[in-house]
């Protein structure tokens, strides 16, 4: 899989065509490969590396469809703000890790 996304980043073309934001859109897919598979390679959980690999797959997809290397925003869902400490910010909390979608999962809430 992470010679299937070198190859990718290999033959990369950025939507614009221009030179230099093809060269930082490689870097990134490069980049941001090598981060998560460093980080990913001590997993020895068989449901967590499955979801790995679906995270990875998803993220493929959607930089390929899309054309854009980096990952999509996410919406938040209705009540998913804080405005009280407590109970309801327990809730928002879970309302946003449910909303996060698949390709994001290795990214966390700051980033």
């Amino acid at each position: 899989m992470y010679r299937r996304v070198l190859r990718i980043a290999r033959g990369w073309q950025s939507q614009s065509g221009l030179a230099q934001e093809t060269d930082a859109e490689k870097q990134y897919i490069v980049q941001e490969a090598s981060t998560l598979f460093r980080q990913n390679k001590d997993i020895t959980d068989s449901e967590l590396i499955k979801k790995c690999i679906e995270e990875c797959h998803a993220r493929i997809e959607m930089g390929l469809h899309y054309r854009i290397p980096y990952p999509r925003p996410t919406h938040l869902p209705p009540m998913g703000l804080a405005t009280q400490h407590g109970r309801k910010m327990r809730g928002q909390e879970r309302l946003r890790k449910q909303a996060k979608p698949i390709y994001l999962h290795s990214h966390d809430e700051t980033s």
